[in-house]
């Protein structure tokens, strides 16, 4: 098996916020087997390849944990509206874009059709480039959520045991993920931030269900109201929590063992700056709440930080105003918007998504028999968040393998 050793790096090992200055990383295969100071470096094989990275920066792979693979960059009003053949189309590209943009890994939080199944298997098979994937299956909702629609988008169940039926149905595609919406949207009338899409039943019914067929459940929750459900029913990633109150936060915290979070912000974000591109106006938009929606995730993200509660990136990209290929766009919002170190939102990118993709510890950190994914910057994040988001900055290695964006 052949040995790399990649000397005269600036290495991150996103175990915490330190970065070695003289750092080396040594893979064999697709495992790493030594990342820290080049003075603590063991002996290595005498036919090992060394790699002068001249200085540049060197960290894990980033995983993408609120990914929507199969969107086709379309309006964020017609979502579920793409044919499903020119959505599996476009999801292919996005595949290997996502890998190209530095995300390694990615947590799907939705897919439209059975795309995400068929992707992860043509990835994991070595048919096309792209990231470790978990799959989802459809957004399952109640009748009158905010996902009850026509389209490819969704599954629509009432009753526990209807609820139930549908996490069963997607257990038999394959689905690693089930994606449930707790609560709505504020640009939809019909199911709005804080009033709840099920009873404590229907949420318990369909967590019970998915993590005994060995799934995990993730969630779009943006009140208060909405998360305190979902956790109190046992789910696993917790999308938006916009708007919570301390008891939410507290109930974060005593499961943060468990449970991360992932604001996803860019959707606000970008509605609110963008929006006169879909023809609506910022008076509007400001009308529907976006703008108090964006102040109110800031306070609380400072609650779950000073709480300890695991924060992830991900961020809804997919749709025009956020698309593919941005995702290292929320690392900036995370520093910009929630006033963390540089070195904080790496972590929530590296080491805290990684953790959520595999609990076991494979993934989000350099560390002796982790999987070798990592990418050698030329740049610095430290000083410059945004030099991740221009992917002719980035060497990709998944596997330890590097990536080619011209293959």
């Amino acid at each position: 098996m052949s040995h790399r050793v990649y000397e005269n790096a600036r290495l991150f090992p996103g175990v915490d916020e330190t970065v070695i200055d003289n750092g080396a990383l040594w893979v064999e295969g697709e495992k790493i087997l030594f990342a820290g100071s080049t003075n603590a470096l063991p002996q290595v094989p005498g036919d090992a390849e060394r790699v002068n990275v001249e200085g540049r920066f060197v960290m894990p792979g980033m995983t993408e944990t609120h990914a929507h693979l199969s969107f086709a960059d379309a309006s964020p009003f017609a979502i579920g509206e793409t044919p499903v053949e020119q959505a599996t189309i476009t999801a292919v590209r996005n595949a290997r874009l996502m890998l190209q943009a530095g995300f390694t890994s990615a947590i799907s939080f939705g897919s439209t059709y059975k795309i995400d199944v068929a992707l992860r298997q043509a990835i994991n098979s070595g048919q096309l480039p792209g990231p470790r994937m978990l799959a989802a299956g459809r957004d399952l909702g109640a009748t009158a959520s905010n996902v009850d629609s026509p389209g490819g988008l969704s599954q629509i169940a009432d009753g526990p045991w209807a609820l139930r039926k549908a996490v069963r149905e997607q257990r038999k595609i394959g689905v690693d993920v089930v994606k449930i919406f707790v609560d709505g949207e504020a640009i939809n009338p019909q199911n709005p931030p804080g009033e709840l899409s099920f009873t404590d039943e229907e949420v318990g019914a369909i967590i019970d269900e998915a993590h005994r067929r060995k799934m995990r459940v993730a969630c779009h929750a943006r009140s208060a109201a909405a998360v305190k459900q979902a956790v109190r029913a046992g789910v696993d990633f917790v999308g938006h929590a916009n708007y919570l109150d301390d008891e939410a936060v507290d109930l974060l915290a005593e499961h943060k063992d468990r449970i991360v979070v992932g604001p996803a912000i860019a959707w606000e974000v970008q509605y609110l700056a963008q929006c006169e591109s879909l023809g609506i106006s910022r008076e509007t938009v400001i009308a529907q709440g976006y703008e108090e929606e964006i102040e109110a995730t800031v306070v609380t993200v400072g609650k779950l930080r000073e709480a300890g509660v695991r924060l992830v990136v991900g961020g809804d990209y997919g749709i025009s105003i956020a698309p593919h290929g941005t995702y290292a766009k929320d690392l900036e919002y995370f520093v910009d918007l929630f006033d963390m170190p540089p070195a904080e939102a790496l972590l929530c990118a590296t080491r805290n998504g990684g953790r959520a993709m595999d609990p076991n510890g494979s993934l989000g950190t350099l560390e002796e028999d982790t999987l070798a994914d990592f990418l050698v910057v030329d740049g610095d994040p430290i000083g410059d968040i945004t030099c991740l988001q221009d992917h002719g900055k980035l060497e990709v290695y998944k596997g330890g393998e590097r990536f080619s964006a011209a293959a």
